[in-house]
């Protein structure tokens, strides 16, 4: 299937669909967008991946990130129930799928102009309808070979640790150096892990320099430009999943070619990836212990699982994320 898809370049030529979108591309899943890339012959190479046996946990405690970088998500509130002494329930409040370790489906952004991801109508993307929710992978979970790209260490040893103080904005280069550092080159259908360091560096600050950190709204991330889109469909990536609040860098660098097409969040190119690509996007997942391991085999690559919750409509939630290398 991926050597009949065109280059992004040709995507950017459409027109029976918003340049640069893959509307239509995927007919016998259409819903599960880059995700269907990763098919069986995909999850057989994850397989070989494993070595060692070793599991690892991607995804952070549901309170984790408290306060967040969020203006609203919040960690839910739990309320236990009895109905007698020798048996218990619990119900939870509040609960934002999206306010620790998650995937973003392809719901949670729509392409000014344009609309849903496919052309769905924007009547059919509400609460109680399934269309373009989390479901799609939850049902058909994405499996496969992951590789990690461990910039933070990479640029660590190479004398120019990321500044997450400053929100850096990481170009595509400091990600194909780090995989070209590592010996780790992609395949079509591999799910690419961005290990920036940003999460522990986070969770590593007091309250008053996280309160700080989300009062400046600068965070580490990919730096927008149509290059990096071009580099992440031509590689077959079938997801994106990275310690970071946003994927990319937040707020947009200051030349994102896509301030005038997404003007509502400043630049950013989520619509570019969910609305337009529909690449699922995986936020503030637990990357260390899988980055040290790696680091101590010499090996970048791990069998993955991604089984979101089986919520109908679902916007997003938690990645339930786990590595085996």
């Amino acid at each position: 299937m991926t050597e009949t898809l065109p280059t992004y370049e040709r995507l950017l030529l459409r027109s029976d669909a918003p340049p640069g979108s893959s509307w239509g591309l995927f007919p016998e899943d259409p819903e599960r967008g880059m995700a269907n890339f990763a098919g069986p012959d995909q999850v057989l190479r994850g397989r070989a991946a494993i070595r060692t046996g070793a599991v690892f946990n991607l995804d952070y405690p549901a309170d984790a990130f408290e306060p967040s970088m969020s203006r609203s998500r919040r960690p839910p509130a739990q309320t236990m129930t009895s109905a007698h002494p020798d048996s218990f329930d619990d119900v939870w409040d509040g609960y934002w799928p999206q306010a620790s370790s998650h995937l973003d489906g392809l719901r949670h952004r729509r392409a000014h102009g344009h609309g849903f991801y496919n052309a769905v109508p924007d009547s059919s993307v509400a609460a109680g309808t399934p269309h373009l929710g989390i479901q799609a992978w939850a049902q058909k979970p994405i499996v496969g070979r992951a590789v990690l790209a461990d910039v933070e260490r990479h640029r660590r040893e190479s004398g120019s640790p990321v500044d997450h103080a400053a929100g850096e904005p990481l170009a595509l280069a400091d990600i194909t150096s780090t995989l070209q550092a590592q010996g780790s080159p992609l395949k079509p259908g591999d799910i690419l892990l961005l290990h920036t360091g940003w999460a522990e560096w986070f969770l590593g600050l007091d309250a008053p320099g996280r309160a700080q950190a989300k009062a400046t709204r600068h965070t580490t991330g990919v730096a927008q430009s149509e290059e990096f889109l071009a580099w992440l469909w031509d590689s077959r990536i079938a997801l994106l999943g990275t310690d970071t609040f946003a994927v990319e860098a937040l707020p947009a660098s200051a030349d994102s070619p896509f301030r005038e097409t997404s003007g509502e969040d400043g630049g950013m190119m989520h619509q570019e990836l969910i609305a337009k690509l529909g690449c699922p996007l995986g936020e503030l997942w637990h990357l260390a212990g899988l980055a040290a391991d790696c680091a101590r085999a010499g090996r970048y690559e791990a069998f993955l699982t991604v089984k979101p919750l089986n919520l109908p409509g679902a916007v997003g939630s938690p990645a339930n994320a786990t590595a085996i290398t």
